[in-house]
């Protein structure tokens, strides 16, 4: 029986429920809290794997692309599953994945705006009517599911120290000067207790390859400016040809302090947003299925990494 729910939206509370019932039942995986948002919700950091490799994946990081964070979770499931009944994960033994990677996952990054995206928090209390008074000031912005940001209004992938001060004149010169649904990148670089702890990690895990998936438009973006990257387009283009999605550019409005510009910066190694699933955000839990096919490949892929060490190799 399967403890991850992919038929309903996946809020914090839940992600907790089904976090403690993973290591319950999975010994292999383990659960901390990496931190704690400004209204008292846990960012959850799972790990699972004892490999040399170490690789992070996160999700939701905006709080209208809650589904992304339902894929991580079934993913650790299946991932654990499939190990301790000696199966296989798209075609690969589970236990060698595991023994060659060690697999961390952020799922939800934004856990105060999921919540306020789901439903989890009602109409009428103090945390709805400060995120219905930011909303206020943009009414072009569908409330709540045109919201992006976590509940102090700031866009949680908007926050990293590369190219923040480009981030900050583009997103003022559209209006986004204060705290909003979407697009306000704060008062500083990693100013918001989620953004630091998650840049926090990972520098201390120096990860191989790093993932931070979004919804939607089926596409990977694996570049930030001229950074050269050892083996990024490899990966990006194996990525492609597992999930359907194509590779793009992201446009220059949107090109800056993003969690995956940052990490291509700061690491110089292969790091990707994915933007999973087709339509208008929220996607609807429906699209869940074809989202997990899409995009499984890739992440057993990103832990077991592609042969011939394409870090290291010319491209």
């Amino acid at each position: 029986m399967s403890i991850v729910p992919t038929d309903v939206p996946m809020t914090s509370g839940l992600l907790e429920r089904v976090a403690l019932q993973l290591t319950e039942a999975y010994p292999g995986i383990t659960s901390r809290v990496l931190t704690s948002s400004a209204f008292g919700r846990p960012v959850l950091h799972l790990t699972l794997g004892q490999g040399e490799r170490q690789v992070l994946y996160t999700a939701a990081h905006h709080a209208n692309e809650w589904i992304t964070a339902t894929l991580l979770l079934k993913f650790a499931e299946d991932l654990a599953q499939a190990a301790a009944q000696g199966g296989r994960l798209f075609g690969v033994e589970a236990k060698n994945i595991l023994n060659a990677a060690t697999v961390h996952l952020v799922p939800m990054v934004d856990p105060d705006g999921v919540d306020l995206v789901t439903g989890a928090i009602s109409p009428g209390t103090p945390e709805y009517e400060t995120a219905q008074m930011i909303a206020g000031d943009f009414p072009g912005i569908p409330f709540p599911d045109g919201w992006k940001a976590n509940l102090l209004g700031v866009d949680l992938n908007l926050q990293y120290p590369a190219g923040w001060l480009q981030a900050r004149q583009i997103k003022f010169a559209q209006g986004f000067n204060r705290p909003a649904p979407r697009d306000f990148v704060g008062r500083a670089p990693l100013s918001q207790r989620e953004s630091f702890a998650l840049a926090r990690l990972t520098r201390e895990l120096d990860p191989a390859l790093m993932l931070a998936y979004h919804t939607q438009g089926r596409v990977i973006y694996w570049q930030f400016q001229d950074y050269e990257v050892p083996g990024a387009q490899a990966y990006a283009r194996e990525f492609a040809r597992l999930s359907g999605y194509d590779l793009g550019e992201p446009a220059y409005a949107s090109s800056f302090a993003g969690f995956k510009d940052w990490f291509i910066q700061r690491f110089r190694r292969p790091g990707f947003t994915v933007e999973a699933g087709q339509g208008e955000n929220p996607l609807p839990i429906a699209q869940f299925d074809e989202i997990y096919r899409d995009n499984l490949g890739i992440l057993v892929t990103g832990a077991t990494g592609l042969p011939g060490n394409p870090q290291e190799s010319a491209e």
